[in-house]
Formats: C-alpha cells, sequence, structure tokens
C-alpha cells in the first residue's frame, strides 16, 4: 500500500446535531457514520431542526454517554444514559434503552420522516435552555432510512448529519487558515469527524479513495461551509470567523472556475465508507491510523461540490 499519507490526530462525534463533540481516541462504525453521531435532534413545534445557525448557545450543550459506549461490543442497559448540561441547567439523563414514542414530519434540510420523541421532561429542558417550544428526537434506525444525495453517494445513509456520514479534515488546512486569520480557531469551528496530521494543506480535497485501518473511505464532495465556523464553541457566541478568509483562496469561483459561483466557501471533505454497509466486526478507527490515498485528483477544479 505504500507510504501512508497521513494520520489520524483526532476523531469526533457529535450525538446530538448542532450541540458539543465528543473527542474519541476510537470510533466505531456503523452503517450510517461513526455509531452515536448525530442520531438526535432538536427541532421547533413543526418537526423543523434547530442548529446552532438559528441557536448559536447550543454551542455550549454537552453531552456524555457511558464510557463503554465507543467499543463495538457495548450494548446499552437500562442504566445506561445520555446526559446532556448546558450553563443554569440541571443535568437531564436521556435513557438510551427507551423506544420514545413515533412523531412524524421531523425535517432536516430537504429531508423529511418520523422519529421517536425523548420525552416532556426533554422538551422542557430544551424549551427553557432556548426560549422557545422545542423538543429532543432520536433518530429511529431500526424503521427509518436516510439516504446520502444518489447525485454524489448512492447506497449509503446517514442520520441528522447534514449530508453525509463523514467529515474529514486536515491540520495542515487549518494551520493554513490560521495563519491568514487575527486570532487563531480550532478545529471545533468546523466539526469534522475525522481531523489528520502529516499532510499538504488541503491534501483532503484531492482523496477520491482512502484506506484507513482496512476500511475504504470514499470522498464524495467538498464541504460547503455556513456561518458555524464564526461561532465560538466555547462561548457560543458569532464573531467575524473564517470566511472573509476563506473566500480569498477557499470560494468557488477559486477552486471551481469551470462552474458558475455560488457564493460558496470550503473546508473539509464528505466521505462514505464502502464497508459500513457490509457486515462483520473490526469496523473501528483510532487515533494514530495511518491514511493511505489509494486514489487522488490531479486538482481541487475536478472535485465534486
Amino acid at each position: 500500500m505504500g507510504e501512508a499519507s497521513a494520520r489520524v490526530k483526532s476523531i469526533f462525534i457529535y450525538p446530538i446535531k448542532s450541540c458539543r463533540g465528543i473527542s474519541l481516541s476510537q470510533a466505531p462504525i456503523s452503517t450510517t457514520g461513526f455509531r452515536w453521531d448525530r442520531q438526535w435532534l432538536i427541532v421547533n413545534a413543526n418537526g423543523r431542526m434547530y442548529t446552532q445557525r438559528v441557536v448559536p448557545k447550543l454551542a455550549l450543550v454537552e453531552v456524555e454517554l457511558p464510557n463503554g459506549a465507543f467499543s463495538e461490543e457495548w450494548v446499552p442497559s437500562a442504566t445506561s444514559y445520555l446526559v446532556i448540561r448546558a450553563p443554569g441547567m440541571n443535568a437531564l439523563k436521556v435513557p438510551l434503552t427507551r423506544r420514545g414514542e413515533k412523531v412524524d414530519g421531523v425535517s432536516v434540510w430537504n429531508w423529511s420522516g418520523s422519529a421517536l420523541d425523548e420525552g416532556s421532561e426533554a422538551a422542557e429542558w430544551f424549551s427553557t435552555y432556548i426560549g422557545k417550544p422545542c423538543r429532543l428526537v432520536r433518530f429511529d434506525a431500526d424503521f427509518v432510512t436516510r439516504s446520502t444525495d444518489p447525485d454524489y453517494a448512492r447506497g449509503y445513509r446517514t442520520m441528522f448529519s447534514d449530508q453525509y456520514p463523514f467529515l474529514i479534515a486536515s491540520q495542515g488546512s487549518l494551520d493554513a487558515v490560521n495563519k491568514m486569520l487575527k486570532e487563531p480557531i480550532p478545529i471545533n469551528r468546523f466539526r469534522p469527524n475525522i481531523l489528520v496530521d502529516g499532510c499538504e494543506p488541503f491534501s483532503e480535497d484531492l482523496w477520491k479513495e482512502i484506506n484507513i485501518n482496512k476500511l475504504t473511505f470514499y470522498g464524495v464532495k467538498l464541504c460547503a461551509r455556513c456561518k458555524v465556523p464564526s461561532i465560538s464553541q466555547e462561548t457560543g457566541i458569532a464573531g467575524i470567523g473564517p470566511t472573509e478568509a476563506l473566500k480569498t483562496f477557499r470560494s468557488d469561483k477559486v477552486l471551481l472556475p469551470h462552474k458558475k459561483p455560488q457564493g460558496q466557501v470550503y473546508f473539509g471533505q464528505n466521505m462514505v465508507c464502502k464497508d459500513s454497509m457490509d457486515g462483520g466486526r473490526g469496523k473501528v478507527i483510532r487515533i494514530g491510523n495511518p491514511v493511505y490515498v489509494i486514489k487522488r485528483l490531479s486538482s481541487s477544479a475536478e472535485a465534486a461540490a
């Protein structure tokens, strides 16, 4: 397979969409991405998602899962909880084994389907914290399928992520952005699942196929960034952020000159895992795993976006 092009530096999951992530030393892969990633969602009275784009203080909502939850063999018991904390709020414990009431009309972007309501206590907790009526729902993986965009990744699934099950970025890319900012920002502004190190800035743009721990990942689409990278994940306050800097060298006008500009800026690569849909065990990514590039594009202009 040759020499590694990079190594896994950090692994992150975000159990509740748009709330604070969890940094892991290893993460098992399921059919929808890393286990537990974006399995819960906060919705308004109409079932529409709440995210940091509208409620920046969601950045301050911390989540905790049992220690064993990140091993392949772990099965939740009656005393297993998702524990949720936020400033000024008592801790909320959501049972992992309880199957909530099915609710219809839950929507994430252009997808709409049913989910499992986590009950009145969770609804009251989040409504109090956000200051608007809302509910916490869980993806019903036993009965609901949310497919990735078939134009880019046919045959794959995700839960409540924006579009795809994995987002990869590199330390070199973050360093390149920070050189253009007055105040450097941490990687949590970009909310990747996998952070790699040891490669040139924005090498991940070109990764069409990579191998990590004998698992094959396909790069499917550059990640267009919204306003969330401008929100401090430590304070929940929006600032100038990296968008203006990214416009100078990471815009669609610069990277994709053959396409009509849509005013997008890009950081990171969306990915799917070929092996996620197969049966069997041993599908775990760990910090320190080498990253082998099997196929790469010749330039960012060839990348899908």
